[in-house]
């Protein structure tokens, strides 16, 4: 699609994943520090940091070692450091680029500028002044990377940052802090300021490159659609010359050319397109959706669909795909003949796997769901992805050792071994300074604690021990927020356990949405053992049906649900209470996200949210839903 068919200001480029996305601009940045090379010239890129360029760095060290990419004649200026911190710290951006990019590659380390995050803060404007000098000696920046914050930062230019603002000390808004504490143990943590160039030097760059990822949809269409405003520093870049925004599929659905395409020019009117647009417009008027006219239609740009059909035949259409779509039989109803049902009636019980990323994702995300599937008689099965192991913090590992140690004493349990590891583990968590990873011995406490909250859970649903399944993905075990990518190890794991298990459901969270990209891992491992089950010929493989459920920070859009779970107040209530048993993750949320709600006032508002749309739209009422969308393999 051009231009012409949309309402972007600025050009662009959707890719089906991060991954390809980063893969067609690490062809970019190659192809200019070739081409600099060719005529013998300094090639000076403006480099990013944060989750967003982290495919980016990968690829281009792979490029340098597979494909003799050299990197000697580049010159990287960074955009941004926090401040104050030491530049060996691990949340630094300094540490973060030597990690992922600059350790890895032929780069002159005299080429490499990044602020400097212990610059005494009465010289910081000199410093800031300096660094604006070295840049313009040599000709400003040839392509500059950009990443976009949630509330349309770019570098750390909050929003209300003037468009001649220049390299300088900036306090970060709250919720950029939320959004970074993935990177720290707690937002106590995150330092209040920074060091950041200015939107007019990020102005100044030839050529700009903007990635977006995941949740960061709804601010990439106000930025690239929108008024141009320095509330939204992002779309500032509409001014630029020569700016692409270059991002992937989660994060275009809020662009009008993929939310509503009928508004941009002809679209093809599938069933599914046809629903999507009627929801838009039954939500847009306030209406339910067999309450719409067909001067509604008219009015909202769909008059094209009462060419063939009035109005009233495809609400009907619509009321009733959505209708189909809520159960309470999420395994299908026993002994009924229900052509639209979400689900197949037989087999009866069936095999269920719910797959949770984290220890507590089954139940924060389909805690509904998992205890219904359980009630109704299925033989169900939580496979428990990570240890969960990061998300525990230190005084709650202190708690649990104090409880251990008083328990030998008081039974006058006399085990050398156990209370050596626990003095241990006691000592350098006493003495830890705050860069240090973690011992193996406390990485493995903070794990049986979660391990623990989940078998409770489990036994709270009904479940007996052996339908607990905890495949601790080597990704994972890092002991820091930065994960592998994934590995042929992860994949035979969960292969092996799905040709034990031959289930004739799987439940994955499909949310993209989690700040430490822990879920987009774990699916993409999911996903790639049944696609090589499936080309293997299991047998039971092709009876096996996927269900997609969303995490703690994002719901389905409404008209992409398939399968809706209602549930009363009371399965609420019983819903939190399983939430609750897992006491390290309460109170205050490690890796909260943009979203400082405890973990079980997120899930009961996007529940009750869910099931007010399908009341809006003239649905029944219900208390809270819990939303999925199949996929197909």
């Amino acid at each position: 699609m051009t231009m012409v068919d949309s309402f972007e200001k600025i050009p662009v480029e959707i890719f089906p994943s991060a991954l390809a996305g980063s893969k067609a601009v690490a062809k970019e940045i190659a192809a200019l520090i070739r081409a600099k090379q060719a005529q013998n010239q300094p090639c000076v890129l403006g480099m990013a940091t944060g989750g967003t360029p982290i495919y980016l760095y990968a690829e281009l060290v792979r490029m340098h070692r597979e494909e003799g990419l050299s990197f000697k004649n580049v010159i990287t200026f960074n955009l941004d450091e926090y401040y104050p911190i030491e530049k060996d710290a691990f949340q630094s951006y300094w540490s973060f680029m030597h990690r992922h990019l600059f350790n890895h590659i032929d780069i002159d380390p005299a080429n490499i500028h990044i602020p400097n995050g212990s610059w005494p803060k009465e010289d910081i404007k000199k410093y800031c002044a300096a660094y604006e000098a070295e840049l313009d000696k040599l000709g400003g920046v040839d392509l500059q990377i950009l990443g976009i914050g949630l509330n349309g930062h770019i570098g750390f230019n909050e929003p209300g940052s003037s468009i001649f603002s220049k390299t300088r000390l900036v306090t970060l808004e709250n919720t950029t802090r939320i959004a970074n504490t993935y990177e720290f143990e707690n937002i106590s943590k995150v330092p209040r300021l920074a060091i950041t160039m200015g939107i007019s030097n990020i102005l100044k760059a030839k050529r700009i490159v903007l990635m977006g990822w995941g949740q960061k949809a709804h601010i990439i269409a106000k930025s690239v659609e929108g008024n141009m405003t320095e509330q939204i520093p992002a779309s500032i870049l509409q001014q630029h010359s020569d700016c692409t925004f270059v991002i992937d599929e989660p994060a275009a659905a809020e662009l009008t050319r993929i939310k509503s395409p009928w508004l941009t020019g002809e679209c093809d009117w599938t069933p599914q397109m046809i629903k999507r647009a009627v929801i838009y417009m039954a939500l847009k008027t306030n209406k339910s959706v067999l309450s719409l006219t067909a001067n509604d239609y008219i009015e909202n740009s769909l008059g094209d669909l009462l060419v063939e059909r009035d109005a009233y035949e495809i609400n009907l259409q619509v009321y009733y795909l959505l209708r189909d779509s809520i159960t309470g039989w999420p395994g299908g109803k026993p002994n009924a003949v229900i052509p639209m049902h979400p689900e197949r009636s037989e087999p009866h019980p069936k095999r269920c796997v719910i797959f949770s990323p984290h220890p507590d994702d089954d139940i924060i995300s389909m805690g509904g769901t998992f205890m219904r599937l359980h009630d109704q008689g299925h033989e169900v099965h939580v496979a428990y992805q990570t240890s969960g192991n990061i998300a525990v913090t230190d005084e709650f590992v202190t708690r649990f050792i104090d409880f251990a140690v008083g328990f030998e004493d008081m039974f006058g349990i006399d085990n050398h071994k156990s209370k050596d590891i626990l003095s241990a583990a006691r000592t350098y968590i006493a003495n830890k300074q705050k860069n240090q990873v973690d011992t193996a011995d406390i990485r493995s406490i903070k794990g049986l604690i979660r391990r623990c909250e989940a078998k409770a859970t489990c036994r709270y649903v009904g479940l007996t021990e052996d339908r607990a399944h905890f495949m601790n993905l080597p990704f994972y075990e890092t002991g820091t927020v930065d994960k592998k990518p994934m590995g042929e190890e992860d994949v035979l794991v969960t292969m092996e356990l799905l040709k034990k298990l031959k289930p004739h459901q799987v439940y994955c969270a499909g949310d993209l949405a989690d700040p430490h990209g822990t879920h987009k891992v774990c699916l993409e491992i999911v996903f790639e053992s049944l696609r090589r089950l499936k080309a293997a010929g299991e047998p039971w493989i092709n009876d096996c049906w996927v269900w997609l459920y969303k995490g703690a920070w994002q719901e389905w859009d409404i008209s992409d649900i398939e399968m809706a779970i209602p549930m009363s107040p009371d399965q609420v209530m019983k819903k939190r209470f399983g939430i609750f048993i897992h006491q390290s993750q309460k109170d205050m949320v490690p890796f909260q996200g943009a979203d400082s709600r405890e973990f079980w006032q997120r899930a009961e508002d996007r529940n009750a949210h869910t099931a007010d749309l399908y009341a809006a739209l003239g649905m029944t009422k219900y208390a809270a839903m819990e939303a999925f969308v199949r996929w197909h393999y």
